[in-house]
């Protein structure tokens, strides 16, 4: 990587694992070697970023880290200034909380500005839940959509379901949503009670972790079987 000033300096798209495992039983030696030579980040979380880099290159100086925040209190009009290393030379690293920066994550507003200012974007490969499920699911990887969450509210979460099984049935494309893990257990049961019998539901949980767990199932058949998500990290699928 050049970092050397007078080179305009790289933004790299950083993913970090999707729970406490070993870094490098998921992700590549090509992460490592990226936060070794990277001091300039941009993060969700400052305590959890600096965990990761810690534990993914232990030698490395964390006095010398600079971090910026970008979160849901991030004010707009300073985001643009944490590209500002680029501009004299030194490359930029976004760490997700999990996953993939830019996917169902703030990245993308900081991605979108460093292609404005014609700063170089690099993604690097690393585990995104929704594709891992996606994968695992059986379900139509040709064609599907990602809708975040749900609504809350009871009655516009069954409209939502309905819709999204219609959506499904129509264009033959899989759904894909998550939830707040508290509340996993309570949509599967909505899930199951609003979609159509034979409406197929992939559950994918705590994805790369020991604990993992993906099975695909009609939402009668869900309706048959026992399994716990409280405050487990679940994407959902659903195919008509």
């Amino acid at each position: 990587m050049d970092q050397f000033k007078g080179n305009l300096g790289k933004l790299y798209l950083i993913p970090t694992t999707l729970g406490d495992n070993e870094p490098l039983e998921v992700l590549p030696i090509s992460i490592k070697r990226t936060i070794e030579e990277i001091d300039h980040y941009i993060v969700e979380n400052e305590k959890t970023a600096r965990h990761f880099i810690k534990k993914i290159s232990s030698k490395k100086s964390q006095p010398s880290l600079e971090i910026n925040l970008l979160n849901k209190f991030t004010e707009a009009e300073i985001i643009p200034t944490f590209l500002d290393p680029c501009f004299q030379g030194f490359n930029v690293g976004i760490l997700s909380e999990a996953g993939c920066p830019g996917i169902a994550d703030p990245g993308a507003d900081i991605v979108r500005i460093a292609h404005q200012k014609g700063i170089q974007v690099v993604p690097l490969v690393g585990p995104s839940s929704i594709l891992l499920a996606l994968m695992a699911s059986g379900l139509n990887g040709q064609s599907f959509a990602f809708n975040g969450y749900l609504p809350i509210e009871t009655t516009e979460r069954k409209r939502s379901i309905k819709k999204f099984e219609k959506l499904s049935r129509e264009n033959n494309q899989s759904q894909i949503f998550i939830e707040t893990p508290y509340r996993n257990d309570k949509l599967l049961a909505e899930l199951t009670k609003t979609l159509s019998p034979q409406t197929l539901i992939c559950i994918a949980c705590d994805i790369t972790l020991p604990t993992e767990f993906i099975a695909t199932k009609t939402a009668l058949e869900w309706q048959k079987t026992t399994v716990d998500l409280h405050k487990r990290p679940t994407i959902f699928i659903l195919h008509a």
